[in-house]
């Protein structure tokens, strides 16, 4: 009892000394409030609406038919945690998982301390960041749903139950998965288990959406459905927010109660048979630490970090002196990368995915709709690309301030390769897409124009930040604020003029055609700022 007591005071400091840091510069409590503020207006929002509809009694429509709209919505949203889950099983297999940070390892495994009363409280602690993450997500989604449920205590008691106990639980049952393969051998059967998993759940998808009339009616008919609810995991949780429809907080308990057993397995193996651990949790605490540090930018991104040939033979051409020395040096890590430096497996996998897509459209398996989606994810996908390029390159590097040539040329010479590899993936993709579904032609320029812009866009959202602001705490604050501001005066009115185009015009071209040039200006005014922000980069200390 007394190390749970003395653990409990070391987090207790742990969090004051964080609060005291915030309050030093209240300045830092800004994002915040405008956060808070930004929930309360939108949720006062929707109840002002859901409020006049009541009134109006327009919400009483008959029951009847089956809601395929309703039906793929919650299957897809299904399906990704699905996805997630054993995506998260399989990582199991090869990395273990750590609840630990470095100054736990440094100083508690070696003090007097159980190691089974340190794992038992650190799994345990391991919930507070699930339900945090909780938290701001109902905070956000019930402030946009607020017009269609009712948020009462019991409701958000369930909703933070569902998303909590499913995140939450992922990592106790890698660590085990993890344990029980370092000490058995069995990750041959665990992973083949995963993949039966895997196999399994996809048919339960293609078959009803082969039997159905279209195959995008039926696809989701089976994990979508009531009885999926006792699915381990995904289908608990999505039992648990069913308590919104059916209020039977019996039904919603008992999928609780089932978490809870899960979990107290759960440890017991853990503790059985994980043994002395120490090993293990400190090659996984240090990569943990290692990959914050590069999200927070206080560390830099190896270019050989997601390395598929490093040990190629490389016939290099001769690029020039100068700028160009950046984009011959990126031309290299790409080799290293992949099995060419312009386009590699990945994105040749994403291409043939997309070109998939569009077949199955053309033969009706699914809508266009489909492929539409698509190409929004692989947009999506590559401005996250674009936020994740600030923490790898060379602005960091003295030798980016003593090239003699422009900032301009030097900016550009740093992402040239990454533009090339945008379009010539997008080519790759939109072209035979196109043919193959019988869509507007004006998507081939469109497509890559979005990519170009989104990437763009991503880029300037984390490079701003790190090249303008000294302090990693004004980084970590102020780059969520300038992220959100961006989407909701720029990203958001782009898209929601987008949908609207493409409801009036029934034409997806339009629509994105609209998009693109929303981001366009606004990839044009990041890039703008970006270039006056490195043109004082030679006086901050980086």
């Amino acid at each position: 009892m007394n190390e749970v007591r003395l653990l409990l005071r070391k987090d207790f400091w742990i969090v004051k000394n964080n609060l005291l840091l915030i309050l030093k510069n209240p300045l830092r409590l800004i994002p915040y409030a405008v956060m808070v503020g930004y929930f309360f207006f939108i949720y006062s929002q929707r109840m002002k609406d859901r409020a006049e509809e009541s009134l109006s009694g327009e919400n009483l429509d008959a029951l009847g038919e089956v809601d395929y709209g309703l039906q793929n919505m919650i299957g897809g949203l299904t399906l990704l945690a699905l996805a997630f889950l054993l995506f998260q099983l399989y990582r199991a297999t090869k990395k273990n998982v750590s609840f630990f940070k470095m100054a736990d390892v440094n100083l508690l495994f070696t003090a007097p301390v159980k190691p089974e009363n340190l794992l038992l409280y650190y799994m345990g602690r391991s919930i507070l960041p699930s339900l945090g993450g909780s938290l701001i997500f109902l905070a956000y989604g019930g402030s946009q749903m607020a017009g269609l449920f009712n948020f009462s205590w019991d409701n958000v008691v369930f909703l933070l139950l569902g998303f909590a106990l499913f995140f939450f639980m992922i990592f106790p049952i890698r660590f085990l998965v993890y344990t029980l393969h370092t000490k058995y051998g069995i990750m041959d059967y665990i992973q083949g288990g995963i993949v039966g998993v895997g196999v399994l759940l996809a048919a339960m998808i293609l078959i009803p959406g082969l039997q159905a009339e279209k195959f995008w009616q039926g696809m989701f008919a089976w994990i979508a459905s009531p009885w999926f609810d006792f699915f381990p995991l995904v289908g608990w949780s999505k039992g648990i927010f069913g308590y919104l429809q059916h209020q039977n907080w019996i039904l919603a308990s008992g999928f609780v109660a089932l978490y809870g057993l899960t979990y107290f397995t759960v440890v017991k193996l853990v503790i059985r048979h994980s043994g002395y651990y120490y090993e293990d949790v400190l090659e996984a605490t240090k990569s943990n630490e290692d990959k914050l540090e590069k999200a927070r930018g206080k560390k830099e991104v190896t270019e050989d970090t997601y390395s598929l040939n490093s040990k190629k033979q490389l016939a290099l051409p001769e690029f020039g002196i100068g700028a160009k020395a950046f984009y011959w040096r990126n031309y290299v890590h790409s080799s290293r990368q992949d099995f060419h430096p312009l386009i590699g497996v990945n994105t040749l996998g994403m291409a043939a995915l997309g070109i998939l897509f569009a077949g199955l459209s053309r033969f009706d398996w699914f809508s266009h709709k489909v492929f539409y989606f698509y190409l929004f994810f692989m947009i999506l996908f590559y401005f996250l690309a674009g936020i994740g390029r600030a923490n790898i390159g060379d602005l960091k590097k003295p030798w980016f301030i003593l090239i003699p040539a422009s900032w301009s040329s030097k900016f550009w010479n740093m992402i040239k390769l990454d533009l090339l590899q945008t379009v010539i993936f997008s080519l790759l993709l939109i072209i035979p897409s196109v043919f193959l579904a019988k869509i507007s032609l004006g998507l081939i320029l469109i497509f890559p124009l979005g990519m170009i812009f989104s990437y763009l866009i991503g880029l300037g959202i984390n490079l701003i930040p790190q090249v303008g602001l000294e302090e990693s705490w004004d980084r970590f604050l102020i780059k969520p604020l300038m992220i959100g501001g961006i989407l909701l005066f720029g990203l958001a009115p782009s898209g929601i003029l987008a949908i609207i185009i493409f409801a009036v015009t029934d034409q997806f071209v339009y629509g994105l055609l609209t998009l693109v040039i929303g981001f366009s200006f606004i990839a044009a005014i990041l890039v703008h700022v970006t270039m006056d922000i490195l043109k004082r980069l030679e006086f901050k200390e980086l």
